[in-house]
């Protein structure tokens, strides 16, 4: 059992899925990028999102997490709404995907290299099947530890 999950039984560690290290590019403008370190990680724990941390040199590290079908689906088309967007650069092609984060006060737009990314996604389904990903919730638990209706 997790302990700070409560009603999420651990996987075992044989179930790990490395990190993704991509260059990917920030659009700053018409004819102005920005290179960025970007870390994609997976917890088959919590299988739903994917972790991903931008590192810009001499600045903080941001982390948001996001959806894994979202962004599955934002390599073919387009996925998201708020906050978190995905499509294709062009789409058929399959080269590069857009993905767009926005919080209440600034919104960065970057270009992604579909193949890798395409590649790591698909060996986290290899890890935790679509519609799996709550197959470890024990859910005598988790619906004792929420609250009682009025």
């Amino acid at each position: 059992m997790s302990s700070n999950q409560p009603g999420v039984q651990s996987r075992p560690t044989s179930y790990a899925c490395p990190e993704l290290f991509l260059d990917i590019e920030r659009v700053l403008g018409v004819a102005a990028r920005q290179t960025i370190r970007a870390a994609f990680g997976f917890d088959p724990a919590a299988p739903l999102v994917v972790s991903l941390v931008l590192v810009v040199e001499g600045g903080p590290r941001v982390l948001w997490r996001i959806g894994r079908d979202l962004m599955k689906q934002g390599l073919r088309s387009a996925s998201g709404l708020g906050d978190v967007q995905m499509w294709p650069a062009r789409p058929g092609e399959g080269g590069t995907a857009w993905l767009q984060l926005a919080s209440q006060d600034m919104a960065a737009l970057f270009e992604l290299p579909v193949p890798p990314l395409e590649e790591w996604l698909e060996h986290t389904y290899e890890l935790v099947p679509a519609g799996r990903e709550l197959a470890q919730v024990d859910w005598d638990i988790t619906t004792a530890n929420l609250p009682a209706g009025s």
